[in-house]
């Protein structure tokens, strides 16, 4: 038997060793809510650092302060860097995030429970993405566990800002040269490594017309008659969209969605104002800038194709405000070492060979790859969105998909640092 493969069945069996304290620590990790909004995500780091410490690990807090976090619409920040020194060589992040939606209706079981039936974990997170600070923390345990001498360093990135676009978590880390790795993982699923990823503009659009009492409609100016015609304008471009193809295999078109609309006091008032916030997903081959122009161009001349039948005092006027623009994550040359390790050990322990894909989705890793950093989306979890439950009810996680991820990125760690 080799050295190296000699290595890897001693990672494996460490795992297999650990596998229950593996899961009792994402246990604990689920049992915490963070729903965002609101958005209060200091105590689950507080409780993260607090159980990383019983495994010898420190983890530096960096609190966002209270201004800037209530300014993009939360409650409390505080984001963990663990930095593992080993020698000189090359640095390696591995980013999971632990904000996420609120759990909404239909659950079978306790969102925060962390209950395991038949194998798989349910729970709020257990799938997108407490389950990979569990993954990355035990994969970094179990490489040290070799004790063998390493070129280079493992930093867990543990953030709290990717549901709001991720300024404040590794953008904050990165802006602030508080990190500078040059190699990165970013928490995902198992059956795919991810090297590029759509890009997301969300506006929010407020129509203003004039509030008036439904008996005498004809003394105000109805806002939400005003903004269908802005709605359907904007709901057209996505046969256009259809017609605007990405290279990157996994990802498909760009498409627009209007998912909240804000809009009158009663049933009996004419609404005199209306707000709706709409999300444009870009592929990467887009300029986001351009995107934005188009929208705006769009929607302003919607409201003055609408003002023309109108007399002069009965218009309608519009504002139209940012709210994210999270850019597309585009692959870079470096990150090859990334993929071909993660794409051998997924072989070897999934016994399937994984593919390296785009993906519609947008996450924060792009903070990284717009500062120069190679990365890559891998982690636990099953083959789509779709099977994870992610943003809906009864989200689950299969724990064998845990234990083998975790191998798959302890083994590329040694690959990449011994």
């Amino acid at each position: 038997m080799s050295k190296d493969k000699n290595n890897y069945d001693q990672l494996d069996a460490w795992i297999d060793a650990h596998f229950s304290e593996q899961v009792e620590f994402l246990t604990e990790l689920v049992k915490v809510p963070t729903d965002t909004p609101p958005g209060n995500n200091a105590p689950h780091a507080e409780r993260t650092a607090k159980l990383l410490e019983h495994y010898g690990m420190n983890a530096k807090k960096i609190s966002i302060p209270a201004d800037i976090v209530k300014k993009a619409g939360l409650e409390s920040i505080t984001n963990l860097i663990v930095r593992r020194e080993y020698s000189d060589g090359p640095t390696i992040a591995l980013n999971a995030h632990g904000d996420v939606v609120p759990p909404g209706e239909g659950w079978s079981f306790d969102p925060y429970g962390a209950q395991v039936v038949d194998g798989v974990m349910y729970g709020r997170a257990t799938a997108v993405s407490k389950c990979d600070f569990s993954t990355y923390t035990f994969a970094v345990r179990a490489l040290e566990s070799l004790q063998l001498k390493l070129h280079g360093n493992v930093e867990l990135h543990f953030t709290y800002d990717e549901e709001f676009g991720g300024e404040l978590g590794p953008g904050w880390l990165l802006s602030h040269k508080l990190t500078k790795p040059d190699l990165m993982i970013a928490a995902g699923f198992s059956y795919q490594v991810i090297t590029a990823h759509n890009g997301c503009l969300q506006l929010e659009v407020t129509v203003h017309g004039q509030m008036a009492h439904a008996a005498i409609p004809d003394s105000g100016v109805d806002a939400l008659q005003g903004a269908l015609p802005i709605m359907q304008k904007l709901y057209e471009q996505n046969f256009l969209y259809k017609k605007i193809t990405s290279e990157v295999e996994g990802i498909t078109h760009p498409y627009l969605n209007i998912g909240k609309i804000d809009a009158g006091t009663n049933t009996n008032v004419i609404p005199g104002k209306v707000v709706f916030k709409l999300d444009r997903r870009m592929i990467p081959e887009e300029d986001p800038a351009v995107v934005e122009e188009s929208l705006r161009e769009l929607i302003t001349q919607s409201v003055a194709d609408y003002n023309k039948a109108l007399e002069p005092n009965k218009h309608i006027r519009v504002d139209i405000k940012r709210i994210l623009l999270a850019r597309s994550m585009r692959p870079l040359d470096g990150n090859k070492p990334l993929v071909q390790a993660i794409q051998k050990h997924a072989k070897d322990v999934l016994h399937e060979e994984i593919p390296a894909l785009g993906t519609p989705l947008y996450t924060d890793v792009r903070l990284y790859t717009e500062h120069g950093i190679p990365g890559v989306i891998y982690g636990a979890g099953p083959r789509t969105v779709l099977e994870s439950h992610a943003k809906r009810a009864d989200e689950r996680l299969v724990l064998s998909d845990l234990k083998a991820a975790t191998k798959i990125i302890a083994r590329t760690l040694l690959d990449l640092l011994a």
